[in-house]
């Protein structure tokens, strides 16, 4: 279970910045243009249950005020802000942050979406009671950056909350398998580092009065086979479309069914459709 955490209202003026400019550097310049292929929305479907039970699980209330942080295209920032609380979020890829800003007029929500990035954030120090990121700030190619903000930009009190996956889950064997074949880039730390507890308390620890992991579940629900699912990353989910693209024909070839066969493998589905658990890393901090 996640600590309780009593909050109180804070008054911090928020200027609206709807489309910052991002620091531009190799190692940006990558993850934008990963997260800007494709279209993570029709990904991200996938697993909207699971993300409204993990914010239920925070139980938000009106007077927080909730950072969604690599928010892609508002899985977390939108049932936050069913809850009452005041959110914002941040992605660095601009065409996640219009589906974002699309999906909270559609349910008249208020969500204040930038564009900006997770290594250096623009928002004052202390402004949030919370900070959630799910499968999104564990991508950024610089982990200590990336901790360091998320500390920052929450109050003495309030809580940082992470959902990461875990190396040994489903997801973590799908990354692994697609750079088998698509080396990760020099230098870059592996992503499922911040899936592993050690990694977590050497990142957050310093600056977290508690810290809390908890092993989950993620269920991926698609209504159709699990090779449809595969063609389904394979054409949007930015890292899966850049490995097949990088690669010939025979490397494709041999990546697919490695892909197929991870998904069928694992389906617990049997109509014809799929579903499949992956474990994930839950993480709470109360930051000092």
């Amino acid at each position: 279970m996640s600590p309780t955490i009593l909050m109180t209202s804070i008054n911090i003026d928020l200027a609206p910045v709807s489309e910052l400019s991002v620091d531009s550097d190799p190692m940006t310049d990558r993850v934008r243009s990963v997260w800007s292929s494709g279209d993570f929305g029709r990904i991200a479907k996938g697993y909207e249950r699971g993300a409204c039970e993990f914010i239920a699980r925070l139980g938000l209330e009106a007077s927080d005020r909730v950072l969604d942080v690599a928010c892609g295209t508002g899985n977390l920032a939108l049932p936050a802000a069913r809850t009452g609380a005041a959110v914002s979020g941040i992605d660095i890829a601009p065409n996640l942050i219009a589906q974002a800003r699309a999906n909270a007029a559609a349910e008249r929500l208020s969500i204040a979406f930038d564009v900006g990035n997770a290594e250096r954030m623009p928002y004052p120090t202390g402004a949030f009671t919370t900070a959630v990121s799910m499968f999104g700030a564990m991508f950024a190619p610089r982990p200590g950056l990336a901790a360091s903000e998320l500390l920052r930009v929450v109050r003495p009190g309030g809580r940082i909350a992470m959902a990461n996956w875990t190396p040994t889950g489903f997801i973590g064997q799908m990354l692994k398998a697609t750079s088998r074949y698509v080396p990760p880039a020099a230098g870059v730390p592996s992503p499922l580092e911040w899936g592993m507890e050690e990694n977590i308390h050497d990142r957050l620890g310093a600056g977290a009065g508690a810290l809390l992991t908890t092993r989950r579940l993620m269920t991926f629900e698609y209504p159709f086979s699990p090779v449809e699912v595969v063609n389904l990353f394979r054409l949007w989910y930015g890292p899966t479309l850049r490995a097949f693209a990088s690669l010939d024909a025979v490397g494709r070839d041999a990546l697919r069914k490695d892909l197929e066969r991870l998904w069928e493998d694992h389906n617990l589905a049997q109509d014809g459709t799929t579903r499949v658990h992956s474990e994930y890393l839950e993480v709470i901090a109360v930051v000092r």
